[in-house]
C-alpha cells in the first residue's frame, strides 16, 4: 500500500471511531443511536408528581402511584360509562320500594308527577306508567298496550332502545300486544304482526327491562288516561296468556320516593346488581372487562379492600363532578341549539345511539354521560325528525349571557307565538342537585299550554316568569323559585312540527327582570 492509501485509510479509521464513540455518549450502553422519544429519563414530572426510573424500571413507590391511579381512572371510567344501568336499577329499585315486584305490578301516576318524588327531568304533563319485565323468570313476556296510549318505549337493563310502543310505535297509537323476548331464549315464538301474526315481536339484550308509557291529559287532565291503563293494559308472560295475572296498579302521585342512582361509592353496588343479574354478553367484553378491572365481575362478591374502597371512593367523586360539568356546562360545540343561545340538546349529534349520526367518530361518550345523568328513557322518537309524533326537548340554565339561572333572582323567558308542537309545550323547572323537579310551594313547579291558562301578548306569544315571588297581574304565568338554590328547565314540544326543525321558531332566552 503506497504512502497516500495508508493516509487515507488512518484518516477514515479515525473518523469512523470519533463517530461511534459519539453515538456512545448520546446513548450510553447502546450499540446504535436510540430515538430520544422511546426512551425513559430517570425523572419524569407529571401532575402525579416525580415518577423515578432505574433504567427504565419504575421504582417501588412510582409503581405504587402508578397502580393507584390506573385503579382511580378505571374506577371514573366506571362511573362514566355505566350511569344508564344505574340509573335504570335505581328506578327498578323504586319500583320495588311501592310494592311493585312482578311484571304485573305497575307504577302509574294518577295525578301525574309532582315535585315530591325525585325522578330525573319527569315531566308533569302526562301520565306516566312504569313497569319491569324479567325475562329471566318469566320467559317471552307479552304489553298489550291499550288504544290512545301517548308515547311507549321498551328499554333494556343499560337503557338500550328496545321498541316503541304507543303513537310512535308500530301500533301507531291504535294498541296492540309486543312480545319481548329474552337473549338466550331458543324456543317457537309467535308470528310478528308484519308476518301476518298478533304480536309486536322484540328480543332484549337483557332480562330486565323498562317498560314506560305515556298518557295525555284530556281537558287539562289527568284521568282519562289513568283510566285507559287501569283498564286496557296487561302485562304477563307468554306461557299464561290463556290465563293472565290481573294487573296490580301502584300510585306514585305525591309519594315521596326516590329513583335516582347514587353520587357516592354505593353507585358501585348498584352497578353490582346489574351484571349478577343479567347474561355475561349483554355488555360486550371490552365494557365488562372495566367494571372487572376494579372488582365488579359476574359470580363473583365484590368486596373491594381498604385500598380499593379508598381509590373507588375518590373516584366517583371525580366522576360526579365530570357528570355535572358535562351537563351543566358541557363544551361539545354541538350541544347548543342555535347559534348565540344557551338552548342546549339532550341529545348531542341528533342521535339516540350517540354515533353523530354516521358512525365515523364512534361513540360520543360524553353526549351519552350528557344524556343518562339528566334523564331516562331512550328512544328514537325523541331524537329523530318525526313530524306530529314523539316529542323534542330543549335544555336550558343560564341567562342571556351565560349565567347560571339563580333561584333569588327574577326572570322573564318568551315564548313566540304559534309554538310548533300539535299535542301540547310544556315549560317545567328542575333542581340542579336533584336533576327532579324543583320542590316549592307549588306541587307542579312548570307551565303546559294545555292545562294551564296562561295571559297571552296582543301578537300571541306568552311571556313565562320565574322567581320567588309572582310579578303582579303575571301569576297565571309564573313559575315559584327558591333564594338559595339554583334551577334549570326544559321545554317539551310533543308532537312537534316542522318549524321546531327547520329552527324557523326558536323560544325566546332567559331575561332578568330587575
Amino acid at each position: 500500500m503506497n504512502m497516500l492509501l495508508q493516509r487515507r485509510f488512518l484518516i477514515a479509521a479515525f473518523a469512523g471511531a470519533v463517530s461511534a464513540s459519539a453515538a456512545f455518549a448520546q446513548t450510553p450502553g447502546f450499540n446504535q443511536t436510540i430515538p430520544e422519544q422511546i426512551l425513559t429519563p430517570d425523572k419524569v414530572e407529571t401532575r402525579l408528581g416525580t415518577l423515578n426510573f432505574v433504567d427504565g424500571v419504575p421504582t417501588v413507590e412510582t409503581t405504587r402511584i402508578v397502580y393507584d391511579n390506573l385503579d382511580f381512572l378505571r374506577g371514573v371510567e366506571t362511573f362514566l360509562n355505566f350511569v344508564p344501568a344505574a340509573s335504570l336499577e335505581a328506578v327498578r329499585l323504586s319500583n320495588i320500594t311501592l310494592g311493585a315486584k312482578k311484571s304485573n305490578q305497575a307504577v302509574i301516576f294518577d295525578q301525574l308527577l309532582d315535585s315530591n318524588t325525585l325522578l330525573l327531568t319527569g315531566n308533569t304533563d302526562t301520565v306516566y306508567l312504569f313497569a319491569f319485565l324479567d325475562l329471566e323468570t318469566d320467559g317471552p313476556t307479552v304489553v298489550e298496550v291499550p288504544q290512545g296510549s301517548g308515547p311507549g318505549t321498551v328499554d333494556d337493563a343499560f337503557f338500550r332502545f328496545v321498541i316503541d310502543m304507543g303513537s310512535p310505535g308500530p301500533d301507531r297509537g291504535k294498541g296492540g300486544k309486543y312480545l319481548i323476548v329474552p337473549p338466550d331464549y331458543k324456543g317457537e315464538l309467535p308470528k310478528d304482526v308484519k308476518d301476518g301474526g298478533d304480536y309486536f315481536v322484540a328480543r332484549s339484550p337483557s332480562y330486565v327491562n323498562l317498560v314506560v308509557l305515556r298518557g295525555f291529559l284530556v281537558d287539562g287532565k289527568p284521568d282519562a288516561a289513568s283510566k285507559m291503563f287501569r283498564e286496557g293494559l296487561k302485562v304477563y308472560p307468554l306461557a299464561k296468556k290463556a290465563k293472565p295475572p290481573a294487573m296490580e296498579f301502584f300510585n306514585g302521585s305525591t309519594v315521596a320516593y326516590n329513583t335516582i342512582h347514587a353520587n357516592t361509592f354505593e353507585f358501585y353496588k348498584e352497578i353490582d346488581h346489574v351484571i349478577q343479574k343479567e347474561p355475561i354478553d349483554f355488555i360486550d367484553p371490552e365494557l365488562r372487562g372495566l367494571a372487572a378491572s376494579i372488582g365488579l365481575r359476574k359470580g363473583l362478591p365484590f368486596a373491594p379492600d381498604a385500598r380499593m374502597t379508598a381509590i373507588l371512593t375518590d373516584a366517583v367523586a371525580v366522576a360526579n363532578a365530570t357528570s355535572r360539568a358535562i351537563a351543566f356546562r358541557n363544551r361539545d360545540p354541538k350541544s347548543p341549539i342555535y347559534p348565540d343561545s344557551q338552548w342546549r340538546t339532550g341529545f348531542i349529534g341528533g342521535d339516540y345511539q350517540w354515533l353523530d349520526g354516521d358512525s365515523q367518530s364512534g361513540r360520543n361518550l360524553d353526549a351519552r354521560t350528557n344524556f343518562f345523568y339528566l334523564a331516562t328513557v331512550n328512544t328514537p322518537a325523541m331524537a329523530a325528525k318525526i313530524v306530529g309524533k314523539g316529542s323534542q326537548y330543549a335544555l336550558n340554565g343560564a341567562d342571556a349571557s351565560g349565567n347560571p339561572l339563580d333561584g333569588a333572582k327574577n326572570y322573564k323567558l318568551t315564548i313566540p307565538a304559534n309554538p310548533p308542537a300539535k299535542d301540547f309545550w310544556s315549560v317545567v323547572v328542575y333542581d340542579p342537585q336533584t336533576r327532579s323537579e324543583l320542590q316549592t310551594s307549588q306541587p307542579f313547579p312548570s307551565k303546559n299550554n294545555k292545562r294551564d291558562k296562561l295571559i297571552a301578548n296582543a301578537d300571541g306569544s306568552v311571556d313565562l316568569y320565574f322567581g320567588p315571588k309572582a310579578p303582579k297581574g303575571k301569576e297565571a304565568n309564573w313559575t315559584q323559585t327558591v333564594s338559595a338554590k339554583g334551577w334549570f328547565v326544559l321545554l317539551r314540544l310533543y308532537g312537534p312540527l316542522e318549524p321546531w326543525f327547520d329552527k324557523s321558531w326558536r323560544p325566546g332566552e332567559f331575561e332578568e327582570v330587575k
